[in-house]
């Protein structure tokens, strides 16, 4: 038996996701970098809600059950679905604010180093 069941691996997935993100948060000093950490983590949690959404034999909430089946029909949420395209959207958007000021930064101080930058506004 392995280690981590295949139903769980999803989830495996984005705790790794977490880490190498939260890692290049931390450990990095370009802020490009740290830029792409952040957007690794925010992929790292649409992971993981997209993968408590899914049902094992779940339908469609659109899907008219057949009357026969009666009321124990299995239906997938379809919210936390709809809540991850908006979290998309507001990912690609972050990124794009984010890369213009860091295009600001660049031509301003040449340097997009942390410590660099921090230490010339210290000056």
């Amino acid at each position: 038996m392995s280690l981590i069941a295949w139903g769980q691996l999803q989830y495996v997935l984005a705790a790794v996701l977490l880490l190498i993100g939260l890692y290049g948060m931390l450990v990095r000093t370009n802020l490009v970098r740290k830029l792409m950490a952040m957007n690794v983590m925010q992929v790292a949690v649409i992971v993981f809600f997209i993968s408590l959404a899914v049902r094992a034999g779940g339908t469609p909430p659109i899907e008219v059950a057949h009357p026969s089946a009666g009321s124990d029909v299995l239906y997938a949420n379809p919210l936390p679905h709809a809540l991850m395209l908006t979290a998309i959207v507001v990912s690609v958007s972050t990124t794009g604010v984010a890369l213009a000021l860091l295009i600001r930064i660049h031509r301003r101080f040449d340097t997009l180093d942390e410590a660099d930058l921090l230490d010339r506004l210290r000056e």
